[in-house]
């Protein structure tokens, strides 16, 4: 076509070869112009006539005809509209006269020039325009808030307000394009400029939201694996540091736990269906925005756009040798696009209080029982060591941009308070977003950025073990030396009070993660056709994590009294570092019904870990403490007394990886995958491994004979199987490595010894997992009930774990060695009801459940002959020597209580047990082949159910969650609970109440202790009003109350709360510490979010 656009002198574009020749031939016809303009015979041109009969068509294809009947040639900026459509139809007449009617009603203008007409967007037209306002709403008529409305063909666009309304500058004749997630976007046509009222459908197909996967993203109705997606808004509101938590019990087969959810530095546990290994690593690798090996202590929950869980081999196979334990994948949210900067604000403010689980003997039963000396105080010891916590989190949010760049900045603060008297959190963190898009889609530009920095004071566990010991008749503070705590002389216990009041245990901890990513759209850079697709990014990324820890105990301490030290003090540093370069092509091909796409990629990761620690006693002062360790004497008092060490590792990860998407009529779905990754730990014959994966999907409801069954609205059959790994073990591992041992004196000075600690491997390699998985997804009853079913299989082969091997030829006793089988199998079920929808009143159910069968297979190959079974780890000696509980054993489950049958009581007081042949006998008589499987701690069912109502501005959410199926084994009741304990200490009420009648029996396993583990508790609430307020400086502001752990219904009610006893790990069924604990808490939270 003839018409070119005007290129702006003052402003230099990249235009491509096509742009590069119409600028030329501007350039020459301008020259013409200038030359000739005095001699040009403008009448002949300006005569020409036309005939023209249009309707409704754009009026770049009007002046396209113009062009083609007469020798006039427009020139335009690109600011000129176009893309109108306009109605004409003449007969012969000249174009001086067909202009202006051609161009009435519009913005543009013009200018005759020889045989050149220059069109101009006329500024004072365009603001004399009106625009078009309107209002978009539901089915129902409610308003609907942030609806995009663009103008077809431009950048400009607005959103609707609060109250459904915009406005937008556009002419008779333009489209307009309005979009909403959730709702089908419709293009309308503007005939006048009246006042527009829009009606949004909601659009089925768009309700399946989008789903990332590794390295890519995909709709949900073409994903052929086991993939849960969580939307932000849908994530528990609690004021949890860590994510983790707030998608606990969201997801089908994960299992995140906190034992310890009170402690404001506590982890929680995270496992994608079960475990996977003995000695690796079991948690799931966590990628944020596309990078591998984020931390989830870098995120705040309010920039969480979404959260997709990758289950299956299938899934996850495209990470290898880091995707056998699942892949947590989030995406943060990014700026808006609507040219306009938003601002918000969320905080809250967090009440703790602590729940007294155990309950002692007060001073009084103490001293009626005669459980020791009298020393005249009445101390409530758990009532010293708590209090109510008060916690704020604060959090800023400034986003805005266009669909060429676009930003995110996000800063928050949050105070944390334990409910002891020493532990807190206190964190400041940002998170900057930046996307730019060059012209035509050319390339993008994305860059984030996360520091954070996080000061904490520890809590201490073994204090609150101590509270339930210490006699509860001695005084906090010795009434003999004003001042100064009491000295604490029972068996293996201090002071608790002064422990966390003197001691400092607690440090700073530093994170910063950034990545930067360039793509490169090659098409249509380098082809044209609109069928294909094909582009290239690269990205580098890094994270750093340096904890500086640091330890006090001053002199004045009554436990330095007992040591005799003047102080003591130790500090660590420690730095993780990881840094990763990974380059991607992404290929498409659309046709008709066919669609291919294709992903291929390079990705390096180097990792490094290093440290060092030192510590000192006896200071001068106890103003020095860990922050002037050489002040101290102790380590200068001996001769090759160092009191300090180092440590560095690292490891790298090279892989090459691609995979291969088929999609036929959006009916039937097929994905291949694959990636050879090598590790520097794997022993030198083993370096590179591939990892495999294939699946495929069949849309049922897409065929003819289920088409016409109204009642489902969609239905897809899935199945895939793939193969994944675990490198997840230290670095160093297949080399024979030295150790140096104590100073040993000789000839007048002192020798470090050197010796093997471990021997070489060249064979160790990666844990390998053989996963298949089947599923249905389905939606009924017009999209208003929907879910997925997944049933699937595990099988975890070359377990890790350490072998006796012979002495000699080797240096060392034992070996790492790739031994053993394991599998896991499991159901998993995942509904969403919409129960009611009307235009003031929903209600919706949503229900997540799976089941969790394991067992070892083998603990053997051939070349290392294991055990039938081994033994867990053992129980703390005082009181008494309970022994080991748990044991792993070939074709039996993870979690078996292996342990003595209990029979009843002889006439003493004291235990009977079962013996192997069913004969009642002394507990003392019994020996390991009278033990037995006497429960099990790992749930067979987990499940949550969430109710969420909306009633107008009103909103309620109630999100129940419980275990099924699994014993506990009550360790305090064990330890504290008998009334044969050591002299001058307490025990719990239970002791003289349901243990009243074990009056010499001690604390020695059996099935006495085990218990009903199943348990439902309203876990969250959360109660919340939206105020729409749209004045000109807020616009809508949300209030809400949220209760946690407000109840809890289960067939045991004595010990800790059933959220402190493990589900994850190799011991389940027990307490993260077998005799201490830290107390679990209910918390009332309120909470404001404000729009501005």
């Amino acid at each position: 076509m003839k018409n070119i656009p005007l290129p702006d002198l003052y402003y230099l574009e990249n235009p491509d070869l096509k742009q590069l020749f119409r600028i030329m031939r501007i350039s020459i016809f301008l020259l013409f112009f200038c030359l000739f303009s005095l001699m040009a015979e403008n009448s002949h041109s300006q005569n020409a006539r036309v005939t023209i009969n249009r309707s409704d068509a754009p009026l770049e294809s009007i002046l396209n005809e113009i062009e083609s009947q007469t020798d006039y040639l427009f020139i335009y900026k690109e600011d000129v509209n176009v893309k109108m459509r306009k109605t004409i139809q003449v007969n012969g007449k000249p174009v001086s006269e067909v202009l202006p009617i051609l161009l009435t009603g519009s913005s543009i203008g013009y200018k005759m020039e020889g045989n050149h007409i220059i069109l101009t967007r006329d500024v004072a037209l365009a603001a004399q325009q009106q625009g078009v306002t309107g209002v978009v709403t539901d089915v129902l008529g409610e308003p609907l808030i942030g609806v995009t409305v663009m103008l077809k063909g431009d950048m400009q666009g607005t959103v609707t307000d609060i109250n459904g309304r915009f406005s937008l500058s556009a002419e008779q004749g333009d489209v307009i394009v309005v979009s909403y997630i959730g709702y089908a976007s419709q293009e309308i046509r503007l005939k006048d400029t009246k006042l527009l009222r829009i009606m949004m459908k909601e659009d089925v197909e768009l309700l399946d939201e989008v789903v990332v996967i590794g390295y890519g993203s995909i709709s949900k109705k073409e994903l052929t694996s086991a993939v849960s997606h969580i939307s932000g808004k849908d994530m528990l509101q609690i004021g949890s540091g860590n994510p983790a938590m707030q998608i606990q019990g969201k997801v089908s087969g994960l299992a995140v736990e906190n034992s310890t959810p009170s402690d404001p530095n506590s982890s929680p546990s995270i496992q994608v269906r079960g475990v996977s290994s003995r000695s690796a690593g079991l948690g799931p690798l966590i990628v944020i925005d596309g990078i591998p090996g984020g931390s989830l202590d870098n995120l705040n929950e309010n920039d969480i756009g979404s959260i997709d869980v990758l289950k299956d081999g299938a899934a996850s196979a495209i990470y290898g040798t880091r995707g056998s334990n699942g892949v947590i994948v989030v995406t943060t949210k990014k700026g808006t696009m609507d040219g306009k900067i938003h601002t918000s604000y969320s905080g809250f403010v967090n009440i703790t209080t602590p729940v007294r689980e155990l309950n002692v003997l007060s001073a009084t039963d103490f001293r009626e029982q005669k459980r020791g000396d009298d020393y005249g105080a009445d101390t409530d010891w758990f009532d010293e060591l708590t209090k109510v916590a008060v916690s704020h989190s604060h959090t800023l949010q400034v986003m805005g941009g266009n669909t060429k760049t676009n930003y995110k900045a996000t800063v928050d603060y949050k105070n944390t308070d334990g409910i002891d008297l020493r532990s807190e959190r206190q964190q400041v963190g940002a998170r900057l977003s930046l996307n730019h898009t060059g012209k035509s889609d050319l390339y993008n530009v994305i860059l984030n950025v996360a520091p954070r920095t996080v000061k904490y004071q520890d809590a201490d566990y073994d204090t609150f073990r101590s509270a339930l010991l210490i006699n509860p008749t001695i005084p906090v503070m010795d009434p003999e030396q004003p001042g100064k705590y009491t000295q604490i002389t029972t068996y293996s216990t201090n002071n608790p009070v002064e422990i966390l009041k003197l001691e400092k245990s607690g440090g700073e901890r530093t994170i910063l993660s950034w990545d930067g990513t360039f793509k490169l759209n090659l098409f249509p850079l380098l082809c044209r056709d609109k069928n294909h697709y094909l582009s290239t990014q690269i990205t580098l990324a890094q994270q750093i994590i340096e904890t500086d820890y640091s330890w006090f105990r001053p002199s004045i301490s009554t436990i330095e009294d007992k040591s005799g030290f003047q102080g003591e003090a130790s500090r660590k540093y420690d730095k993780n570092k990881q840094e990763s370069l990974e380059w991607l092509v992404n290929y498409g091909y659309d046709t008709g019904n066919h669609h291919v796409k294709f992903m291929g990629g390079y990705s390096y990761q180097y990792f490094v870990n290093d440290g060092l620690n030192a510590e000192n006693k006896n200071f001068a002062s106890d103003l020095l403490g860990p922050d002037n360790l050489g002040a101290g004497t102790y380590n200068s008092e001996v001769e090759g007394r160092l009191g300090m060490g180092s440590y560095r590792n690292d490891s790298k990860l090279i892989a090459f990886f691609g995979r291969l998407s088929y999609n036929f009529r959006d009916k039937y779905f097929a994905t291949f995958s694959l990636r050879h990754e090598g590790s520097s730990k794997f022993g030198v014959s083993n370096k590179w491994g591939s990892f495999p994966a294939v699946s495929a999907g069949w849309r049922i409801s897409e065929e003819d004979f289920i088409k016409n069954i109204q009642w489902i609205s969609d239905l897809k059959l899935r199945g895939d199987f793939g193969v994944t790994g675990n490198q997840e073990f230290d670095s160093y591992k297949s080399l024979a490595l030295m150790q140096a041992y104590d100073l040993i004196y000789y000839n007048g000075t002192y020798i470090k010894g050197w010796g093997f600690s471990s021997n070489a491997n060249p064979n160790l390699k990666w844990e390998k997992g053989k996963n298949w998985n089947v599923g249905i997804d389905f939606s009924l009853f017009n999209y208003r009930l929907n879910g997925s079913v997944n049933y699937y299989s595990r099988k975890q082969q070359d377990l890790l774990g350490v072998y006796d091997v012979a002495l000699p030829p080797n240096g060392a006793s034992q070996s790492f060695v790739n031994v053993g089988t394991m599998k896991n199998t499991g159901v998993e079920i995942e509904l969403d009801w919409n129960a009611v929808k009307s235009k003031n009143f929903n209600y919706t159910i949503s229900f997540v459940g799976s089941t969790s069968n394991n067992k070892f297979v083998s603990f053997s190959n051939q070349f290392y002959e294991g055990p039938k079974y081994y033994w867990m780890s053992n129980f703390p000696l005082y009181p008494g020597n309970p022994g080991v509980l748990q044991r792993i054993e070939e074709g039996e489950r993870i979690g078996n209580f292996y342990t003595f049958q209990y029979a009843g009581l002889d006439d003493n007081g004291g235990w009977l047990i079962y013996s192997k042949d069913g004969e009642v006998i002394p507990i003392d008589k019994g020996t390991d082949e009278d033990k037995r499987v006497v429960g099990n701690g790992l749930p067979k069912f987990t499940m949550s159910v969430t109710h969420t109502f909306r009633y107008k501005n009103l909103d309620l959410n109630l999100y129940f969650r419980g275990n099924l199926g699994y014993q506990i084994y009550d360790v305090h009741d064990l330890y504290y609970g008998l009334q044969d304990a050591a002299p001058n200490t307490n025990v719990l009420e239970s002791a003289y109440k349901e243990n009243r009648k074990i009056t010499t029996g001690k604390n020695v396993h059996s099935s006495y202790f085990v218990h009903n583990g199943d348990f439902m508790k309203l876990d969250v609430a959360t109660l919340g009003y939206t105020w729409n307020i749209n004045n000109k400086w807020v616009e809508k502001a949300r209030f809400y109350i949220t209760g946690r752990n407000l109840f809890t219904i289960s067939g045991y009610h004595r010990g800790l709360d059933k959220d402190a006893y493990c589900v994850n790990g190799m011991e389940p069924g027990l307490p993260y510490s077998k005799n201490g604990y830290y107390p679990s808490s209910r918390q009332f939270l309120f909470g404001i979010q404000l729009n501005f």
